[in-house]
């Protein structure tokens, strides 16, 4: 009897060992503004501040660069966070689950009813709780015990109630708790129905009550004690003067405060659907107007308890969808640019791009014209939120990322280091004539007279950057490519629009030169159902320095730009749509190429994107083709009984050798499947598509079908020193179809990109001629790799002949979403790297392989298969890291490269506590009732600044 074993070869130890020190995957930081913040806390003397969310986490940040970041493992919302001071901890209160956190120790709160507010003594030894019911509970800390019989019932207040008070009323929940600046163990408690009550905790006695009468929101002390102010639904505030002798207090009194910041406040009628934050001042009055609902706020004022004034620096207000700082030491207010928490959905991020290693001569360019854009004379105060110390060694290059959005913008962000700061802003809406032009703004108060005539109060100031509203849908930028080395960039929009702009450090009106491009070439059949093309502005419009428009390239029909690429050095930009591609000439101002890659049936193309109207019996019917298509394919195959052992073996090893394990096989797509023609990838490459013997320039493309389109391109001067822009060039570039591939799979195209002789990808245009990077060999026979959804795939050049192929698609039936060349750095040898290909399966799964043998290397799990806009939306950087949305407002950063990783070093030190190092430790505002009348006065704060004249406190908004 014969027996055979077939053993898949082993791994190679060496090999393995090298892998180590190459590859590892890690989560790193998280850029940008938290998603749906409801808590926020600030620590005087750390200089710390913590912004918790509806998701459970809580996030804190000081100096640039120092953050730390903690998510509960129930995802429960963040009601309330509390800094304990004089330590280096935090206090957090989690909704629905009730219970509180001191770091990650959970202890639950033994109450009747919902949790309300929290308290926590100065001396952070006792934890006050309010609730719903109306009860106070004491915890000790930091073991959060509950004191026995210590609890203050609502019953035990309503018995010191004066008899007519009472009325058979509830006095409600607690609204707010707040301990007596200069006398510790007392507080002020506040129930809704408007009673505040000053409670002596060691006495456990009520030593005064001050009887009001409107629904409480919120209570503030004065700094010194002797009086507080209380803010109501009404949209009013009052101040009660704290008095001995007197147990009953019934009216509020008339007091001079200098200083005034409440939230809320504006009378309903009017202004139901502002979200405002108001700062007085003596006569100074002004009304902060923001586009999102008003969290919370704090401010940045002196500690020192000597001082008989708060003398507050900055106010800092935490909204919905951004973060705004207001520097109160210069005249007029004036907000200041935050270094980290900008909101990167400011309009709704469609795209990004990211380049690596940027030469210091674009960078210093581009933070001058983003300077000039956020020039404010007379601002001299610093970022306020200064805590801890930024260990992280200098970046070792500067890193961009841009993003580009809804309402025509692209924003260019430094990712350099852990803290994301926005540079520089270009606009392309003032190329176009828009459905809204700015000029003509109805709601701007300066074109319209009779309002300049009338002065407007309360004296609201729009404050923030957050604008969910594009003008024109049109304008939304789908692709960027930049050329970092010429100072070219390419931007590409959702009507057809492919503008090249420029870098410019000086003002400039002219006119954008307007060329277009037919894909269709006046095919017959198709009618273009969808949106217009936007309108060019015919006369000269003002660019400001940064990037400015040289010309506008208009994509007939108006559809959406799926993919560009840019070559400088060539000074050529290619472009493709659903209806094919086409190859431009910036410097002459001449088309080159207009190639259509629809087919026949595709109908669905000539909607557009933004287009309602769709073929529902077309989408039914190919519905139905794919479940048939499936049940037919999944039929097993019929397997002849095999008559002996030997037989059997050989039967498993030839299906073995057929697909792998790992690997399925992939079934031919229709050729008539809708949106077939759309070009998902472009690239240009000097390589060899004639013959063997010349290279040249060439142009290649994919598409939704499996095409593959390859051009040869005579460019003039090309390794002769091909004329500049403004001077005079020799003859015009021309396209040949050189080749014409088509996958039998018919498997969208993702990517394409040919390699050298050496099997290493060509570099980018004037890397080589600048000696920027290693030249590309053209001694040995190139090829080009081809990526598409299903496969990889290696050819020959130039006669594209198969050299390897690795089928990714496992048995789930994953498919390839983004693809990249990264180079990633040995970390135990200096000089060694490898150039990788990385694959983002539609499971969210990370796979790398060798190049260009395709030899899979390692697999990462990476992003959660249901989040399909965090999958859209990766991107991948040159050095092995990467960016993908975690929220609308939010980039996961994160790395693939065992060497190089951003992450945040930073350290916190406290006198009395030592030092806290940043360690992850991921495992870990209620809403304000309304009632009639006015808007409820959300919250307020109170600071006494050097006196001025007195006025009176009985605030009425409803009156000037």
């Amino acid at each position: 009897m014969m027996k055979f074993r077939f053993r898949r070869q082993g791994n190679d130890p060496q090999r393995e060992k090298i892998k180590q020190e190459l590859f590892a995957f890690n989560k790193t930081v998280e850029h940008g503004f938290p998603h749906q913040p409801c808590a926020l806390a600030f620590d005087p003397q750390l200089q710390l501040m913590a912004v918790g969310t509806k998701s459970g986490a809580m996030k804190i940040y000081g100096s640039p660069g120092v953050e730390f970041t903690g998510l509960h493992r129930d995802a429960a919302a963040v009601a309330q966070i509390h800094f304990l001071q004089g330590q280096v901890r935090l206090l957090g209160h989690f909704l629905d689950i009730h219970v509180c956190v001191c770091y990650n120790v959970c202890d639950v709160v033994s109450s009747a009813s919902r949790v309300t507010v929290l308290l926590l003594l100065r001396s952070c030894d006792l934890l006050c709780v309010g609730t719903e019911g109306g009860g106070i509970h004491f915890l000790d800390l930091p073991r959060l015990s509950l004191r026995d019989n210590q609890s203050l019932l609502l019953d035990q207040v309503m018995q010191s109630v004066p008899e007519d008070y009472r009325c058979g009323k509830s006095l409600g929940p607690v609204e707010s708790l707040q301990e007596h600046p200069k006398q510790p163990g007392k507080i002020l408690i506040g129930y809704s129905r408007g009673l505040v009550v000053l409670w002596d905790l060691s006495t456990c006695n009520a030593e005064h009550m001050f009887l009001g009468k409107q629904q409480l929101e919120s209570l503030v002390w004065e700094r010194s004690g002797s009086s507080f102010v209380s803010s109501h639904s009404d949209g009013g505030y009052s101040v009660w003067a704290v008095a001995s002798g007197n147990t009953y207090t019934h009216q509020p009194v008339s007091s001079s405060i200098p200083y005034v910041l409440y939230s809320g406040g504006m009378p309903r009628a009017s202004y139901g659907d502002r979200h405002c934050v108001t700062i007085q001042q003596d006569k100074q009055h002004v009304t902060l107007d923001f586009t999102s609902r008003v969290i919370d706020f704090f401010t940045v004022h002196t500690t020192d308890l000597e001082h008989d004034y708060d003398d507050p620096k900055a106010l800092v207000v935490l909204l919905e969808e951004e973060l705004v700082v207001i520097d109160l030491l210069t005249t007029g207010w004036p907000s200041v640019p935050p270094p980290y928490l900008a909101p990167l959905h400011s309009s709704a991020i469609t795209t990004s791009c990211h380049l690596d290693n940027v030469p210091a001569k674009l960078w210093d360019r581009l933070a001058a014209a983003g300077n000039s854009q956020g020039a404010q004379p007379g601002v001299r105060h610093s970022w306020p939120i200064c805590g801890g110390k930024n260990l992280a060694p200098p970046p070792r290059q500067q890193e961009l990322l841009l993003t580009g959005h809804e309402d025509g913008t692209v924003r260019f962000w430094n990712v350099s280091a852990v803290a994301m700061t926005p540079l520089y802003k270009l606009s392309t809406a003032n190329v176009f004539h828009t459905d809204c032009d700015p000029n003509d703004d109805p709601l701007d108060p300066t074109n319209d007279p009779e309002a300049l005539q009338e002065e407007e109060w309360p004296p609201f100031r729009k404050v923030g950057c957050f604008d969910p509203y594009s003008d024109d849908p049109r304008l939304g930028i789908q692709k960027i490519s930049l050329c970092k080395y010429s100072c070219r960039l390419v931007v590409a929009g959702t009507a057809g629009q492919v503008i090249v702009l420029g870098l410019s450090d000086e003002w400039s009106d002219h006119t954008v030169d307007v060329s277009t491009v037919d894909l269709l070439q006046d095919r017959e059949g198709f009618t273009w159902k969808g949106h217009d093309r936007l309108e060019p502005r015919a006369s000269p419009a003002p660019f400001p320095p940064g990037f400015q428009p040289l010309v506008l390239v208009q994509a007939l029909p108006p559809a959406s730009v799926t993919s560009v690429m840019l070559h400088a050095e060539w000074n050529l930009v290619a472009f493709g749509t659903s209806h094919g591609f086409g190859l431009f000439d910036y410097h002459r101002r001449t088309a080159v190429l207009a190639r259509c890659t629809l087919h026949p049936n595709d109908s669905l193309a000539m909607e557009g994107p933004l287009s309602r109207v769709k073929s529902l019996k077309k989408s039914l019917r190919q519905s139905f083709r794919r479940i048939r298509k499936s049940r037919v394919s999944g039929k097993k195959r019929p397997i002849p009984t095999p008559t002996s052992k030997i037989q059997e073996a050989n039967a498993a090893l030839a299906d073995q050798e057929e697909v792998a394990p790992v690997q399925r096989r992939i079934e031919p797509r229709s050729a008539d499947d809708s949106l077939s023609g759309v070009v998902r990838c472009l690239c240009f490459a000097d390589t060899y598509l004639r013959d063997g013997t010349h290279h040249g320039p060439t142009l290649w493309a994919g598409t939704n079908s499996g095409s593959v389109y390859a051009y040869a391109l005579e460019v003039p001067g090309v390794g002769s020193g091909r004329g500049r822009p403004g001077g005079e060039g020799s003859g015009c570039v021309e396209a040949v179809l050189g080749k014409e591939i088509q996958l039998m799979h018919r498997a969208p195209v993702v990517s394409v990109c040919v390699l050298d002789g050496r099997g290493k990808p060509l570099p980018e245009p004037y890397q080589a001629s600048l000696d920027l990077a290693t030249a590309p060999d053209m001694t040995n026979p190139h090829s080009v790799l081809i990526a598409s959804e299903e496969q990889l795939k290696v050819f020959s050049l130039p006669k594209v002949g198969a050299k390897t192929k690795f089928k990714l698609t496992a048995h789930e039936g994953c498919r390839v979403r983004r693809v990249a060349m990264v180079t990633v750095c040995s970390t135990a040898q200096e000089d060694y790297s490898e150039t990788s290909l990385v694959c983002l399966t539609n499971l969210g799964d990370l796979h790398l392989f060798n190049v260009p043998a395709l030899r899979p290397q390692v697999r990462y799990d990476c992003i959660r298969k249901e989040d399909i806009s965090g999958i859209a939306s990766c991107v991948f950087t040159r050095n092995g890291q990467g960016f993908y949305l975690i929220s609308p407002s939010e980039y996961q950063r994160f790395s693939l490269s065992a060497k190089v990783i951003t992450e945040p070093l930073c350290t916190v030190t406290h006198p009395s506590q030592g030092r806290y190092e940043r360690a992850p430790w991921k495992e870990g505002n209620r809403p304000g009732r309304d009632s009639k009348g006015g808007s409820l006065l959300q919250s307020l704060s109170v600071h006494l600044h050097t006196p001025g004249p007195d006025y009176t406190q009985s605030y009425d908004p409803l009156k000037r």
